[in-house]
Formats: structure tokens, C-alpha cells, sequence
């Protein structure tokens, strides 16, 4: 059985692909694209990407690719977005099923692995791209309070700098 590369909090939810029919290196500039972004977010980008409206910038394997309006080299990866956007639904079901508030949810862990080699039937030595995708998400409601009390702080040091004068 696949192990998580990650341990899973009581306020996380987790999902898993197994040997899914995507090319490992799409999936996993897709999932450094995504990774520590809010659900929300996450699923519009790969709806962008699957309609061609966003380009994932490619960090590691990017020989001989073309420039992109707004990145470097970059690819419109649609099988790989297709199948993990199937994947981050599933967790998100799955944080619901949890008592999660979905609306506070955030991709903490997205990450790919090689899957089994199948060969072709026929064809020596070539075999069919496979990969793992594996995705947590978590409550952010301390990130959110974090931000509050960090306005509060700015908005209070403002005030002071304001009376000095």
C-alpha cells in the first residue's frame, strides 16, 4: 500500500491517486504550482489551465519549451490538471465528511511519485507514463487570525506614528 510521505493532522484531510495515466514530470510542476495555495484558488487555477487560459511555469524540465505570456517556459499540462483537480474534489469531500470548514481549507501538501512501468503490449522496451498524486489539505483559521492580529498591530503602530507628529 502507498504510505503518505507526510503525517496527517486531526484538522487535515487527505486523498490519493494511484497509478493515474500522467506524465510524472507534468504532474509534478503542476503540483509546485499549486502547493500552499487556498482551495479556492487551487481549483480556479487548474480550471484556467484547463482551458487554456493559464500557462504552468516549469521549473525543472524545461528544455526546448517556449516562453509564455507572463512566465518563462511554461505548458498547458490539461490530462495532468484534469486528473489532480479530480483528486483535490476528493479531499475536499473528504475534509467535509471531517467537520472541515471548506471554505477555510488549504493545499499544506501536494506531491507526485513514479507509478508501476506498464509496458505496451507489443512494443519492447516502451512502457505507459503512470503517477501517484497524493494532496492534504488544512484548516488555515490560524493564518487568518494571524493576519488580523498582524493589521492590528500595523494599524495600532500607525496610530502612535500618527500622534507623535
Amino acid at each position: 500500500m502507498l504510505g503518505y510521505s507526510t503525517n496527517v493532522a486531526e484538522k487535515e484531510a487527505k486523498a490519493v491517486g494511484r497509478s493515474l495515466p500522467i506524465s510524472h514530470q507534468h504532474s509534478t510542476e503542476v503540483c509546485a504550482f499549486i502547493r500552499g495555495k487556498s482551495l479556492e484558488q487551487a481549483k480556479k487555477m487548474l480550471a484556467q489551465i484547463i482551458d487554456l487560459k493559464l500557462a504552468v511555469p516549469y521549473r525543472r524540465s524545461k528544455m526546448d519549451l517556449s516562453h509564455k505570456k507572463g512566465i518563462a517556459a511554461g505548458r498547458y499540462p490539461v490530462k495532468a490538471c484534469e486528473h489532480i483537480l479530480k483528486i483535490i474534489e476528493s479531499a475536499e469531500a473528504n475534509a467535509q465528511f471531517k467537520g472541515l470548514s471548506t471554505a477555510d481549507l488549504c493545499v499544506r501538501h501536494i506531491c507526485s511519485h513514479r507509478g508501476p512501468k506498464a509496458p505496451h503490449y507489443g512494443r519492447w522496451g516502451r512502457s505507459a507514463k503512470r503517477s501517484h498524486i497524493e494532496v492534504v489539505l488544512s484548516e488555515n483559521k490560524d493564518i487568518k487570525m494571524k493576519k488580523q492580529a498582524r493589521q492590528k498591530r500595523n494599524e495600532a503602530r500607525e496610530a502612535r506614528k500618527g500622534n507623535k507628529q
